[in-house]
């Protein structure tokens, strides 16, 4: 019997970051895999934030956000030279869904206590 290509991968539909300095960062998969991606991680079922990669993982996050709040900013300041105006971002903004991680990785990296997901 076969399973298919994805015979064995594992899917998941949250991550739980988890570290001995902070409570538990739950999020989910989407949100998650962006947010790795951004920090330059390769989304998976298990990994790790090491301590001396954290201050590179907060700036890229911080730019990561302040990109996007550019991107709105520009594209309302072009609708409203054409007399429109946007209509309220959908769903929930980079800075929000990344805030309780990015507050993780300060605290940990403070405490020098690495992060980890998925074990």
């Amino acid at each position: 019997m076969s399973l298919g290509p994805d015979a064995g991968t594992e899917v998941h539909t949250m991550y739980k970051f988890k570290s001995k300095a902070t409570g538990d960062v739950l999020m989910l998969a989407a949100s998650g895999d962006h947010i790795l991606r951004v920090i330059g991680k390769e989304p998976a079922g298990k990994g790790i934030v090491e301590v001396a990669d954290m201050p590179a993982a907060i700036a890229a996050i911080e730019q990561a956000v302040a990109a996007e709040e550019a991107a709105r900013a520009q594209a309302e300041q072009a609708a409203a030279a054409e007399g429109k105006k946007l209509p309220p971002a959908d769903g929930v903004s980079l800075r929000q869904r990344a805030w309780p991680l990015l507050e993780m990785f300060r605290r940990c990296h403070a405490a020098d206590v690495v992060v980890v997901w998925g074990v």
